[in-house]
């Protein structure tokens, strides 16, 4: 049967305000505690003291608080921002068919320099990234296939992450949050090991650049 914190900290990490204004202390617990008692009280099915809530959050948001402050300090290792500009990204429906011509686009751009190329297999889905300049070539090689989708006018930034970020849970997330806040679309994201690029539309690069750079070394 789940218990009293269990819920509370279910509740708190559906809610990424929430979760924020704990993790930052910022949030009186009594008042959280009586907005979130009926919710608890119906999933639980019976009576639940108040208290008993405000305990609950105290302890987690001393949790948040601990991993907010992991997160702050690992991001201050973050390496240099790139931005690549004028992309397109194109999604086909998988095929048979479709792994030799991936072959062979990538054979095609092995002569063009700096070139920007991602290929993202998904289970019904790939998704290819270029830059425009190879718009054309995709468009030949692949015409055969089904295009579920090609979208125009895109920018990339590539985010150099620490090694170590494939065992820092939160990191992609910090970093998203602070776009989704100010209304920044993400198109697509791309990972490697230490690579991390998010791809929005070019009317956004500016905004979106000035500010994940203030939130990573400010």
């Amino acid at each position: 049967m789940i218990t009293v914190p269990e819920l509370v900290r279910k509740i708190v990490l559906n809610s990424p305000l929430m979760e924020e204004g704990l993790a930052a202390g910022i949030i009186n617990l009594s008042a959280l505690a009586r907005k979130i008692l009926p919710q608890i009280e119906k999933e639980l099915m019976k009576k639940v003291e108040e208290m008993t809530v405000v305990m609950a959050l105290k302890r987690l948001s001393v949790k948040l608080e601990e991993k907010s402050s992991t997160i702050a300090e690992f991001l201050k290792k973050m390496g240099d921002l790139t931005v690549r500009s004028n992309l397109v990204e194109f999604t086909f429906r998988n095929s048979d068919s479709l792994l030799e011509k991936q072959k062979l686009l990538l054979h095609k751009l092995a002569d063009f320099r700096d070139e920007f190329v991602t290929i993202t297999r998904g289970v019904f889905e790939v998704a290819i990234i270029v830059s425009a300049d190879a718009e054309k070539i995709v468009e030949t090689i692949f015409k055969e296939e089904k295009k579920i989708s090609k979208i125009t006018g895109l920018s990339a930034i590539i985010i150099k992450l620490p090694a170590e970020a494939v065992s820092v849970p939160g990191v992609h997330y910090s970093i998203l949050k602070h776009l989704a806040w100010e209304n920044i679309n993400v198109v697509e994201m791309v990972s490697t090991f230490t690579e991390f690029t998010i791809i929005l539309g070019k009317d956004h690069i500016d905004r979106a650049f000035s500010i994940l750079k203030k939130f990573l070394w400010e």
